[in-house]
């Protein structure tokens, strides 16, 4: 299959069309590829429909694209059935409870395939903006395989990855919004030791661009990559596809997700395997 990975800037809209148009011309210059994965926040350039006050206002930005939901839902799903493929939609905040949560959804050509919300805040999330935690992974069997969705900061964390590789995920898809190099760098280290480790592949997509209208999202920074384990399967340098560095646009590449089996299998290390030999371990008095 064909994946692509967007390396997403963030726009200003006057009107919901504007978006319509941007998100319909990306699924278009994608043309060919099976599985389409949008960055975390992404959506957030949606709180420009309210205006600059809203847009710059941390509170009322979250409460303006969270009421858009509708739309980008049927907008996704008419993308996805037109193109006959699979989106991974960007991430924004979704008010199931008096605090949002950040949501992912994934789409198929069918409809919706389901959800997975962030796991883990960051300091930013949960000390300013009051974004909360929905703990519980999800595993999407779909045509193109098993999928698991880590949302950025949740990338970061091993155990939250070998949760999903138990389960016998075989790609995973990691939606990434940091307004750093340190931060990019953090999200991509998790997402390669996750390849590293589960014997898998790893697709991060991250916002890039500056956007002088929302404090949320003023610095982007990064670069969209799909990743394998280095483990005589895949490129030596467990990067199977990147782009440049703070560049808008796709990141594409051809994966079969067979190899995944052999990667477990017949790799030159077994990390998925003798996972468990680890547990044991400890300190020697």
């Amino acid at each position: 299959m064909k994946i692509a990975a967007a390396a997403y800037p963030i726009d200003w809209f006057d009107r919901f069309a504007d978006y319509e148009a941007k998100l319909t011309a990306w699924v278009a210059d994608a043309a060919g590829a099976d599985l389409l994965v949008f960055p975390e926040y992404g959506a957030m350039e949606l709180a420009s429909l309210g205006g600059r006050g809203v847009a710059g206002d941390l509170e009322a930005s979250l409460h303006e694209v969270a009421r858009h939901w509708p739309r980008v839902h049927a907008l996704h799903l008419e993308l996805a059935a037109r193109h006959g493929c699979h989106i991974l939609g960007a991430s924004g905040p979704v008010f199931d409870g008096p605090r949002p949560v950040n949501r992912a959804v994934l789409y198929g050509r069918d409809g919706v395939i389901g959800h997975q919300d962030k796991q883990i805040m960051t300091r930013f999330e949960r000390e300013v903006w009051h974004v909360t935690g929905a703990p519980g992974l999800r595993i999407f069997d779909t045509a193109l395989g098993r999928i698991g969705i880590l949302i950025c900061y949740d990338s970061e964390f091993p155990l939250l990855g070998r949760v999903l590789a138990q389960a016998g995920v075989e790609l995973l898809l990691v939606p990434s919004c940091t307004d750093t190099v340190a931060g990019f760098n953090r999200v991509r280290i998790g997402a390669m030791a996750r390849a590293l480790e589960s014997q898998c592949v790893v697709v991060q997509a991250p916002t890039v661009g500056s956007c002088d209208w929302m404090p949320a999202l003023d610095e982007n920074r990064g670069r969209a990559a799909i990743y394998g384990p280095p483990d005589g399967f895949w490129p030596e340098t467990g990067i199977i596809a990147e782009g440049p560095m703070d560049r808008p646009g796709w990141v594409m590449a051809d994966v079969d997700l067979s190899r995944v089996a052999q990667s477990r299998r017949d790799g030159a290390v077994l990390p998925h395997a003798h996972w468990p030999e680890s547990r044991g371990i400890g300190l020697i008095a």
